[in-house]
């Protein structure tokens, strides 16, 4: 080989190795930045940075209208992270060190553990929770020697455990005998007394705690249980396989954000997030609550997302519309430097938006009906001087069973729930509870067209009948027993269907009754929706059906509103709906229209098609909505002078007890020649259901008077521009 061949080997040879360099550190390239792409990003994020949880906002409540019912309104919490220790930070002294800030700054902080703050350490079973009490009790099974004495004392007095003991053989050792007992442990049997009779005082559980976290035993007892209530929340969160993040106090104002920034507070962080905000004191019932998840949620709630601190529908339509309302969380990585500093931020997942939930009821409606039976319960309370009357009124439009208002009284503010929850379940007048759903009551002679309409359907009478009321109608074969017309004893005479309506006869009807029998009744009866559930998506109460006892046929006082049968208000007005509508029997419903948070997309709708039809007959109906009409054109002529339109009303009187006043019952429709809305309203205590009159008259003229009731701003297949 020559120089000049050599030069050019020499060079190809090195142009060679510059290739095969190249291509090797283009495999390396390519092997980092698309094949391990995700590993290689992930990891550095490992080192370099935080994910985070974005907070999604929770769906807005509106009415049929489009006004806003309950939104939300930005806020800051202070959460306690232990992942934000730096080493050689002590956990305890951190915590004590925010907790004494908040004291200064009066920031009252998430504690609930079952036992006083403050000395003596007593336990505070009594106004602990269900799940704060199971809660308590899976904690204390997390401590190896709490543990060890409760086992002990179970296996030494199974009768602790009541109908719960487990069955053992002569093989079962005693540490499976004393992890049984224990498995049978049931929130109700747990108790300050068996803690104490098992030798778990207060304050050997307050020892046990200390040791447990690890506290010094210089520390003060008051002290320690401040720290311990906090690592006895991160240990709830740990023993219920969530983040280890712990919201120590919400809200919290701007200015004491500020002290928190300047003081370097260790594991302290600010996050933001969304409360509940109410745009009206009104329809409390209907809206509900939220709170905070809890141990009692795992198991309904498991495999669906939520973590320790979620806030989640507890009642009414924020429960009813969880899933609806419920946003999606997103992520975000931060990333920051070695003095803390954030030097970026971006998301890896948007956070989205609950969706918007439009409900049926209009809030000036359901405004003028709260108000009027708030103001005819404490007009009777005044009169007579007494406190211990409730009520509840319900309106449907009529053929969609939809709920234009439905008003409970005594109610609350929502947007104070939170804080006067204590005086609200400590008050004997029980203001939580719905009354238009949940309260049931005998339904009185409010119920007298549905016995007409069995009565002429099943041809047991005419329309061209007359009944002779002689004052006491006698049970056929059996003179002693009978029942006595109200007007007793005097006598109505002969009556037809129409008029034994408009007089409310108590012997006309109890002849129906008996004629008609109690399974022809009672058919009827759950045709028009009674004593089972309405629909409607919030809790309730389905009521009783009559029912005879054995050898009696209790019929024909069954058949004028008597005998042993309960109904809601909200029941009793979508039976007058269902009848007047000629028997179309739909669900009372709440759910108007389901939209995306962006108003994009319809999700869902609210169904107004019947669940079933009464057969009802042009003449039937036409002859019973006439007796009620004659109804407001005589004896109550003096309430429904004043109505701006025609109607149909019925009273009642439901029967209590000999020594108390019987409640009010009253229902009616309007307008009389094509009905729009039916009213169901009972007033406990309320004496005669004509009392009730100039309510109902009063519930009729707001609908009536009111510029865009029942008319929605939005068609129901309709989006916002």
């Amino acid at each position: 080989m020559d120089h000049k061949e050599s030069r050019y080997f020499r060079l190809f040879l090195l142009g060679a190795m510059v290739l095969a360099v190249m291509v090797l550190y283009t495999g390396v390239l390519y092997n980092v930045q698309v094949v391990h792409h995700e590993e290689y990003l992930a990891a550095s994020q490992r080192s370099i940075a935080r994910v985070e949880t974005v907070t999604a906002a929770r769906g807005v409540i509106t009415d049929r209208n489009g006004r806003t019912l309950v939104s939300n309104s930005s806020a800051y919490n202070l959460t306690f992270d232990k992942s934000l220790l730096k080493p050689g930070e002590d956990a305890n002294e951190a915590i004590l060190r925010l907790l004494e800030l908040c004291a200064q700054w009066n920031v009252d902080w998430t504690d609930t553990l079952p036992m006083s703050r403050y000395a003596p350490f007593s336990y505070q079973f009594s106004s602990a929770t269900t799940t704060q009490k199971s809660n308590f009790l899976e904690y204390l099974l997390s401590l190896k020697d709490a543990k060890n004495l409760l086992g002990a004392y179970l296996l030494a007095h199974p009768e602790a455990l009541g109908e719960h003991l487990p069955t053992f053989t002569p093989e079962t050792t005693e540490t499976e005998k004393k992890a049984a007992l224990l498995e049978a442990l049931t929130v109700e049997q747990f108790s300050a007394n068996l803690l104490i009779s098992a030798g778990l005082t207060s304050e050997s559980i307050l020892e046990m705690m200390r040791r447990s976290c690890g506290i010094d035993e210089s520390w003060s007892d008051g002290d320690a249980r401040k720290v311990v209530g906090i690592q006895y929340e991160l240990k709830l969160r740990a023993l219920g396989a969530n983040n280890n993040l712990y919201v120590l106090a919400e809200p919290i104002d701007t200015e004491f954000i500020s002290v928190l920034a300047d003081g370097n507070y260790a594991g302290a962080k600010i996050s933001s997030s969304y409360i509940r905000q109410y745009e009206t004191p009104y329809a409390s019932h209907i809206l509900g609550t939220v709170s905070r998840y809890q141990a009692d949620d795992r198991e309904a709630l498991a495999g669906k997302g939520y973590d320790g601190d979620d806030w989640i529908g507890r009642s009414g339509v924020e429960a009813a519309f969880e899933d609806y309302l419920r946003g999606t969380d997103g992520r975000r990585v931060v990333s920051s430097n070695a003095d803390g500093k954030t030097t970026g931020v971006y998301y890896s997942k948007e956070p989205r938006p609950g969706n918007t939930v439009e409900l049926t009821i209009d809030l000036n409606f359901q405004s003028a009906v709260e108000d009027a039976l708030a103001a005819t319960v404490e007009k009777m309370n005044a009169a007579d001087d007494r406190n211990d009357r409730g009520a509840g009124a319900a309106v449907i439009q009529v053929g969609t069973g939809e709920v234009l208002a439905l008003a409970s009284y005594p109610t609350y503010d929502l947007s104070s729930y939170r804080q006067n929850i204590a005086l609200l379940n400590a008050d004997p007048a029980r203001p939580e509870w719905n009354r238009a759903t949940q309260g049931t009551y005998a339904p009185g002679s409010t119920l007298k067209h549905l016995t007409a309409v069995a009565a002429l359907e099943s041809s047991v009478t005419s329309i061209d009948e007359y009944v002779r009321d002689t004052g006491r109608w006698a049970y056929p074969g059996d003179p002693n027993s009978g029942a006595k017309c109200w007007i007793y004893p005097g006598a109505h005479g002969p009556v037809d269907v129409t008029e034994a309506i408009r007089v409310s006869c108590n012997y006309y009807f109890a002849e129906m009754g008996y004629r008609l029998g109690m399974d022809s009744l009672v058919d009827y009866l759950t045709a028009f929706g009674l004593g089972q559930s309405t629909g409607i998506e919030i809790a309730e109460r389905e009521g009783t059906l009559p029912s005879n006892n054995v050898g009696e046929n209790q019929a024909p006082w069954a058949a004028f509103g008597q005998a042993n049968q309960l109904y809601s208000p909200l029941q009793l007005a979508n039976y007058i709906a269902t009848l007047v509508s000629g028997g179309k029997h739909c669900e009372a419903h709440l759910l108007k229209a389901v939209k995306s948070y962006d108003h994009s997309e319809v999700i869902a709708l609210g169904d107004t098609s019947p669940t079933n039809v009464v057969p009802i007959t042009d003449s039937t109906l036409t002859a019973v909505k006439e007796g009620m009409h004659q109804l407001t054109k005589t004896s109550l002529a003096g309430y429904f002078s004043s109505c701006v339109v025609e109607a149909g009303a019925k009273t009642g009187t439901a029967q209590v007890f000999s020594n108390q006043t019987n409640n009010g019952v009253f229902v009616c429709f309007a307008p009389y020649d094509d009905p729009e809305i039916a009213v169901g309203i009972v007033i406990e205590k309320g004496g005669s259901g004509g009392a009730l009159a100039s309510t109902a008259v009063e519930i009729l003229n707001a609908y009536f008077s009111g510029e865009d009731i029942g008319i929605a701003y939005m068609g129901e297949n309709q989006l916002r521009p």
